[in-house]
């Protein structure tokens, strides 16, 4: 699938490091890009759920869409803006992996406009078997892995994709390029680690709950030894429940 009016230019936002909270800065990237067409995308690329992305976009939307109409210009001259939202979790209960949303009646679902768009690209939703000769499915196996043997396939018949490859091993040769990713990669590694530790001790918390509920419930019928047993406890954690 080809698009039908092509990017002619692309801006990042936010790009000043030093004045933004590190963790912020380094789990959301805002581009801004302008098609042939005139019309305004803003594609913000999302790694942790903040659990506001549909009120955040509708608020990015609305604001591209104000700033184009100075004082006493014509609303005809508003033009189409498009949010586009890439994600690296699953956030909408569809299943779908891109999910398109416009103005619509809510009854007949007839179409109000497409004067204003917004996308979803949920990375982890995209399946094994997808057709990779769809470009949106070719640029979503870049993002999710671009060391992936898809990706290395798809370098030898999609353009795109070789030349996004090449800029990716350009930055990696460029050392303050390459000092940023790796901090980006060490942050997110830190988060997933703290919150797989956090799984297992919730987990563990509860399972020992667990045990001394039952090992109350065995005091009056069973021995310190076969409580011991039964439950995992230790002989001194049953000897301080009869205590209690």
């Amino acid at each position: 699938m080809k698009p039908n009016n092509k990017i002619t230019s692309v801006k990042i936002k936010g790009t000043d490091i030093a004045k933004q909270f590190i963790e912020d800065k380094y789990s959301r990237l805002d581009v801004k890009a302008t098609t042939s067409n005139n019309e305004i995308i803003n594609i913000e690329i999302q790694l942790k759920n903040e659990h506001n992305m549909i009120k955040r976009s509708m608020y990015y939307l609305s604001k591209m869409y104000e700033e184009q109409l100075g004082e006493g210009k014509d609303y005809s001259k508003l033009g189409r803006k498009v949010c586009i939202n890439i994600l690296n979790f699953k956030y909408l209960k569809t299943q779908r992996f891109h999910t398109a949303y416009r103005l619509k009646e809510i009854e007949t679902n007839e179409e109000l406009t497409d004067i204003i768009e917004m996308h979803f690209i949920e990375i982890p939703k995209l399946e094994e078997n997808s057709d990779e000769k769809d470009l949106l499915v070719a640029w979503t196996e870049f993002l999710k892995d671009p060391e992936s043997e898809k990706v290395r396939s798809l370098e030898m018949t999609v353009e795109e994709i070789r030349r996004a490859k090449d800029q990716l091993i350009r930055m990696s040769n460029d050392t303050q390029q390459r000092e940023i990713y790796e901090m980006r990669a060490k942050i997110l590694k830190d988060k997933v680690s703290a919150l797989n530790k956090a799984k297992e001790e919730g987990r563990e918390e509860g399972e020992k709950k667990k045990a001394f509920e039952i090992a109350k419930n065995l005091l009056d019928v069973l021995d310190n030894e076969t409580i011991a047993v039964k439950t995992g406890l230790t002989i001194g954690e049953i000897v301080k429940l009869r205590e209690k």
